[in-house]
């Protein structure tokens, strides 16, 4: 009786070649299941973030308002979480320089940037042909504080109040001379604003950091600056610099008898700085998150919340949607005043 099909015959032993043939195929397959899972898996969920130093670039020199908060921040942020948080200093251009190495960064969450309003939303008003592009480029974390400017004089300075500051200044020819943090910073900008509402001449001197402007101001070469409250506070503090007015709106608790630029005769004066964290482009939505929870769980811890209401900050620290639409709004707005006050970069 014929079977109706045919028994499979034995498997012929493998050769030593078709056996490595095998494997290597095998191999492959795994590898590309491998490779084809991690493309599907995002980023933030491929480790714990971070599993290694966080680095927070400052645009400017040490010493200055961003570096305090910055340095400030960064550490009670490590002591909260465990991770290392590192500030580098990479002074310039007021900041624009380190914006565009952060631009141009790993959108990973381990190179990020404080900065302020002067870097992300008046330097676009200022240089024409910017290395980045504050919303494009950047992927907002939160604002974190907010502080006023004080117009400040040498402590032998004749001027004990704004108008005297201001008829000193009208009958100089020369003009006043004011000193600030860089062209293009909210010293700068404050400065050509109080002489453009004033209706006098000023000679901008831009240094290389708010520190280095300082001095020179405590030291005599340079008559007056706008200063950001935490920098200069200790020096009015000590007598070494007299505060004939205080840049904000409203009066500020922490120098209450000071009146305001606006109060002393020029009506509708009002700069603040502001400091913000930000990261570049693209970085992961979880990663975001993540800096942003810890950023504003140190700044409203108790002791960083105490140290910076006492230098002079106003706390933040909102969303990053939040702080994404304060950016987007307050570009074209800084814009418009720029070219209506005629500020440029010498």
């Amino acid at each position: 009786m014929s079977l109706p099909f045919a028994p499979p015959c034995p498997l012929a032993p493998e050769s030593p070649l078709e056996s490595a043939l095998t494997l290597s195929r095998r191999t492959a397959v795994q590898a590309l299941g491998s490779l084809l899972i991690g493309a599907l898996v995002p980023p933030a969920l491929a480790g714990p973030f971070p599993d290694k130093p966080v680095k927070i670039t400052v645009g400017f020199a040490p010493g200055g308002g961003a570096d305090i908060v910055a340095r400030q921040l960064s550490a009670k942020i490590g002591e909260m979480s465990g991770h290392q948080f590192i500030v580098d200093n990479k002074a310039g251009a007021t900041g624009t320089i380190a914006a565009a190495g952060v631009a141009k960064s790993a959108a990973d969450g381990y190179t990020l940037m404080l900065a302020s309003q002067s870097t992300m939303v008046v330097a676009p008003g200022i240089y024409p042909k910017l290395p980045f592009d504050p919303v494009r480029d950047f992927s907002p974390i939160t604002l974190l504080v907010s502080m006023p400017l004080v117009l400040v004089v040498n402590a032998g300075a004749p001027a004990r109040s704004v108008q005297e500051l201001m008829a000193a200044a009208r009958a100089d020819k020369g003009g006043l001379v004011y000193a600030s943090a860089g062209l293009g910073g909210p010293q700068h900008v404050a400065g050509e604003l109080f002489g453009n509402l004033g209706r006098f001449k000023l000679v901008h001197v831009p240094y290389k950091g708010e520190a280095t402007a300082l001095a020179d101001v405590i030291g005599g070469q340079v008559p007056a600056m706008f200063a950001n409250l935490p920098a200069v506070m200790p020096h009015v503090l000590s007598g070494k610099l007299r505060a004939l007015a205080i840049s904000s709106a409203k009066r500020h608790p922490s120098l209450p008898d000071l009146p305001t630029v606006a109060e002393s005769g020029l009506a509708g004066f009002d700069v603040l700085t502001w400091y913000g964290l930000f990261a570049p482009a693209g970085t992961p939505d979880a990663v975001l998150r993540s800096l942003h929870d810890d950023a504003v769980k140190a700044l409203n811890s108790k002791e960083i919340s105490a140290r910076f209401a006492e230098q002079g900050f106003t706390l933040i620290g909102n969303s990053p949607e939040q702080f994404s639409a304060f950016i987007k709004a307050e570009v074209p707005r800084w814009a418009r005043l720029i070219k209506d006050a005629n500020i440029h970069a010498e």
